[in-house]
């Protein structure tokens, strides 16, 4: 038997077209609609996005789980947002080389982009 995989997450909203806009913006590798989830390919990773009716409007816990991406430019992510009226729980910080952010999507969730230095991406 072989050891499972982690292959996505499903994000539910009360407006996928909105989440999945937002998403869309981190431009993935694909971006496609299967039945009624849309589907966005980020490395080996499927986010799908649908709608569920036993949801709210926005998350009231975000801190509970966090998305992580690994990105080569946290600056140009920031600025793409920014563009599209964004709200930050933490701005591109410096940790020791290192840049992190942490963004809140439309539906309230913490996405957190991470540019690892050389040095640390080397240590791991």
């Amino acid at each position: 038997m072989t050891k499972p995989k982690l292959d996505g997450m499903l994000l539910a909203s009360t407006d996928p077209e909105r989440l999945h806009a937002w998403y869309a913006a981190l431009d993935p590798e694909e971006d496609s609609k299967v039945d009624s989830y849309r589907v966005l390919k980020f490395g080996g990773f499927h986010l799908l996005i649908d709608s569920r009716e036993d949801i709210g409007g926005g998350n009231p816990e975000p801190g509970r789980m966090i998305v992580n991406f690994d990105v080569t430019d946290v600056r140009a992510i920031a600025e793409r947002l920014d563009g599209m009226g964004t709200r930050w729980l933490a701005e591109i910080e410096d940790r020791d080389g290192s840049l992190f952010a942490t963004a809140i999507d439309p539906d309230g969730n913490y996405v957190q982009f991470i540019q690892l230095s050389e040095e640390h991406r080397a240590a791991m």
